[in-house]
């Protein structure tokens, strides 16, 4: 995938997963240089979660990252995950979602004493708005969960700290402190429900909130999490801004 002169880039029929670090590299490329960039998705007929998700943490970290033209095919797996993407004006029927359609991909399934504190002022920020004492610790297999995650976390102001398993992830906190810890649940070595059962009965991470990140949605999961000691649930592809806002929630 390549920019044209015009900043636009042909997207292919098929983002998949083998398509899904060349995407990243490329959207990543253009925010760093804050180049403007034209994803035409006129031909696109199959889009992965991983792609899906990129491109929605791009559009949340820069208003220069605009859709062209998206075939029926892509604008349904944004319609089907009840999220929505940027589409340049002028460039066909608009395809963004009215907010108060789009079901909340981050779950209210948050302990109740967190519920109460939704209303809670957020933490002082600095002069860009964010606040910058939170640290973040994501544990996942996946280099492109984890990369889209630096991405959209640095962007809403959080130091980002990465584990590439559950035992990898503990060995980090080890070392270093956190506020928030962020998980995958399946993943080799050791999987996200011993992470944070191995948390929970140590006195340092006892009271650390604990988010579930995962494709998994079923109700029998989500019991298993919070039986472990999970603070709350989140289905991905998930939206950037909300996932900040729950990361508040949880950690005032």
């Amino acid at each position: 995938m390549q920019r044209d002169a015009n900043g636009t880039v042909k997207l292919p029929a098929v983002l998949d997963q083998g398509t899904a670090g060349e995407l990243l590299a490329l959207l990543r490329q253009a925010l760093r240089e804050d180049q403007a960039v034209r994803l035409d998705a006129s031909g696109v007929e199959t889009l992965t979660l991983s792609c899906l998700q990129i491109i929605l943490s791009a559009q949340a970290t820069s208003d220069k990252i605009a859709i062209v033209s998206p075939s029926d095919a892509f604008a349904g797996a944004f319609e089907d995950a009840g999220l929505q993407f940027r589409q340049e004006q002028g460039g066909g029927p608009d395809r963004v979602q009215d907010k108060q359609d789009v079901a909340p991909q981050v779950e209210a399934d948050v302990a109740p004493q967190i519920e109460a504190e939704q209303e809670q002022k957020l933490p002082p920020t600095s002069a860009n708005g964010h606040d910058m004492s939170k640290r973040i610790l994501t544990i996942d297999d996946s280099k492109t969960m984890r990369d889209m995650l630096m991405l959209t976390l640095t962007d809403a102001g959080f130091e980002v700290l990465q584990a590439v398993d559950g035992q990898d992830g503990l060995n980090v906190l080890k070392r270093e402190r956190v506020d928030v810890i962020i998980t995958d649940i399946n993943m080799p070595v050791m999987n996200g429900y011993e992470v944070i059962q191995h948390l929970r009965a140590n006195p340092e991470h006892k009271n650390t909130p604990i988010l579930v990140l995962t494709t998994e949605s079923d109700q029998e999961n989500k019991i298993r999490a919070r039986d472990a000691g999970a603070t709350g649930w989140i289905v991905k592809p998930f939206d950037p801004e909300k996932l900040a806002d729950v990361i508040y929630q949880v950690s005032p």
